[in-house]
């Protein structure tokens, strides 16, 4: 993913920090050339950059610090606090309601992606329970109708265009009056783009949105365009009323700091990030819990919020309670392969557990590791009842895993490689026997319930660590579920 390197950089500035035995002048400054050098590197505007910082710098006075406060967490603070600035314009966007139509009009310039973000963007609401429909006011680009009309029939969203028809402003009126008769909760217009601004497209949008009154106005940015995007955001912005942002393309550029950076400073919110190509590679953009997945602190309401997402409510209270009693079989981990492959990008999913580098699993890896865990699935699936409800490992001897290998259509090694896994992780999940049980009606609570000794025993002692020990992990927990506030992953540590 995009940032990817700049989150790397700046997670291993402030763990050289950490190794310091003593916090002084020299290792401030060391730490914060190197997050600098990362952010200017990443295209984030030299002005922002410098303004960044100066303020760490006023916050941070070494000598006016008493020996008993923990510096090591004070210059964190600082610099979370700080990175929250740069990406955050201090005012929420418009947020559509169930059963009141709303009209959302999408603009960009041609090639930032729009029209498929328009269908990730109607996809993610459907699932939530909206009822989203599509229009194809892009008159411009040949082809734009048919892309939208493949894009929605996939998802199975309602679309709206015309191939005889050249008036763009037309068919959006037409559109949206079609679809609030229908009671679409959620009206998108997809408008046209241009290969540069032009005053013909700047002229055209102004038309489309006088005529369809749309209550938010989303801005469609390529993140490679690095800090040509202020200039960009600033001219749509001067033309129709832009309320919010999403940035495409975050998968495969080095760069996109910039775009960031440069939205924010115009003032609209970034609401969405694209991730990849993919229907389900569209991430809500938090930007507490985003900073944090960056500096490698992760994001657990995002990852309890996926998994409130894929564990249906009636199996969660059944989940726990084999969780608490430490009981542990091949089915379990079966369906828990099922969860994970529903939660989308399984990188995505990893970069929000704490001490994870979104540079520890690239592009590539992923699909890698999305593949082993169908392979695995596909040899349990030809294993016996009594095997996968068995928690005694002793019971698979030679000619059961021969059997499995066959009937997989799989080498020997492979059903070996699966049953080390499924020891490593039940050795995990025995270690969280115990647990204490939320009763029926308090599954919200289903993150508390993870309390931090059982934690402080899973995770490894060095993400342990990173989070900042026990007190960290504690402060970590009092986050999970309840509060979308990551400020508290930055507890702990040594003074």
């Amino acid at each position: 993913m995009v940032l990817a390197q700049l989150g790397g950089s700046i997670s291993r500035a402030l763990q050289q920090m950490g190794n310091a035995t003593v916090i002084d002048e020299k290792v401030l400054n060391e730490c914060l050339n190197e997050i600098t050098r990362a952010l200017l590197q990443s295209d984030v505007q030299f002005k922002l950059v410098r303004d960044m910082q100066t303020n760490i710098k006023k916050i941070v006075n070494l000598d006016d610090l008493a020996a008993g406060h923990n510096k090591r967490r004070i210059i964190q603070q600082a610099i979370f606090n700080e990175l929250c600035s740069i990406l955050d314009p201090g005012k929420p966007s418009f947020v559509p309601k169930k059963g009141k139509p709303s009209v959302i009009m999408f603009v960009g310039l041609q090639g930032s992606g729009k029209t498929t973000t328009c269908t990730k963007y109607a996809f993610h609401y459907q699932k939530k329970g909206w009822k989203p429909a599509l229009v194809c006011a892009d008159t411009f680009r040949a082809g734009a109708f048919d892309q939208l009309k493949q894009n929605a029939t996939k998802a199975k969203i309602p679309f709206y265009g015309s191939y005889m028809e050249s008036d763009p402003v037309k068919i959006a009126v037409e559109g949206v009056d079609r679809f609030k008769q229908e009671n679409c909760d959620l009206i998108i217009v997809d408008t046209s783009g241009r290969h540069k601004q032009e005053a013909s497209l700047f002229e055209e949008m102004r038309q489309v949105s006088e005529a369809t009154k749309p209550d938010l106005v989303i801005f469609v940015m390529d993140s490679s365009i690095g800090q040509a995007a202020f200039d960009q955001a600033q001219a749509f912005k001067q033309s129709v009323s832009v309320g919010a942002v999403i940035i495409t393309k975050m998968d495969g550029h080095a760069k996109g700091g910039g775009a960031l950076s440069a939205v924010a400073a115009t003032k609209s919110p970034v609401i969405f990030i694209g991730t990849g190509e993919h229907m389900d590679e569209f991430e809500v953009f938090d930007v507490k819990p985003f900073v944090s997945r960056l500096l490698g602190m992760g994001d657990w309401s995002g990852f309890m919020d996926k998994i409130h997402e894929v564990v249906p409510m009636d199996q969660q209270p059944e989940l726990l309670q084999k969780l608490s009693e430490g009981h542990f079989t091949l089915r379990i981990m079966y369906e828990q392969f099922q969860n994970i492959l529903k939660m989308g990008p399984i990188g995505q999913v990893f970069s929000m557990l704490p001490g994870f580098s979104s540079e520890l699993m690239p592009k590539g890896r992923e699909k890698e590791s999305q593949a082993k865990i169908k392979r695995y699935m596909t040899m349990m699936d030809s294993m016996t009842n009594e095997e996968l409800d068995s928690s005694n490992p002793k019971i698979m001897n030679d000619s059961r895993i021969m059997r499995i290998a066959r009937g997989a259509g799989r080498p020997l090694r492979d059903v070996m490689e699966m049953l080390e896994e499924y020891k490593r992780l039940a050795k995990i999940w025995g270690k969280m026997k115990g647990l204490k049980v939320p009763k029926k009606g308090q599954m919200s609570a289903l993150s508390q319930t993870m309390n931090a000794q059982h934690m402080s025993k899973v995770l490894p002692p060095q993400m342990l660590k990173q989070i900042g020990g026990m007190g960290g992990l504690q402060n970590l927990m009092k986050q999970m579920g309840s509060s979308k506030d990551m400020m508290g992953m930055f507890g702990g540590g040594d003074k």
